[in-house]
């Protein structure tokens, strides 16, 4: 008897010692962000997903409402993205303003998180899923989507 209370005093400060599991680490590969969620039912419908998330890592630098008659600067950047969602390669397809093209790179950068995944769009053994995103520049230099900004 006296055996088996020592037995479970023992048990019962070990288990007291242990420690609980280290919370796990996430990666940008694992972290879920709403964009990812969504899988676009269209090419029009990603282009939109991707185009609301550069938005909303780019508040600062974005103006909304209706575009000014004359755009100083329009630039217009090919965006290669990986089956998972993330950025692979952007570069500039064209553009007259190298300001607003540093600007429209940038933007594309400062994403986060990855991109909604775009297997799904992918031809068959394509690598990536590769799509344009024209940015229309205000006189302050502040930019719209195309893909978000609908009929003028």
């Amino acid at each position: 008897m006296r055996h088996g209370i020592i037995v479970l005093a023992a048990a019962s400060l070990l288990s007291a010692c242990q420690t609980a599991a280290p919370p796990a680490v996430r990666t940008p590969a694992t972290m879920p962000t709403p964009a990812a969620i969504q899988l676009a039912a269209s090419i029009d419908a990603y282009k939109a997903l991707v185009a609301q998330q550069i938005m909303a890592a780019n508040t600062e630098y974005t103006f909304s409402g209706r575009l000014p008659p004359m755009l100083p600067a329009i630039v217009v950047l090919d965006l290669s993205v990986g089956p998972d969602g993330e950025l692979k390669s952007v570069h500039v397809h064209r553009s007259r303003d190298s300001e607003a093209s540093a600007a429209a790179l940038a933007a594309v950068r400062r994403v986060p998180a990855f991109f909604p995944p775009a297997a799904h769009l992918m031809r068959r053994h394509a690598r990536t899923f590769d799509f344009s995103e024209t940015f229309l520049f205000n006189d302050q230099y502040r930019f719209q989507l195309r893909s978000l900004s609908g009929p003028q």
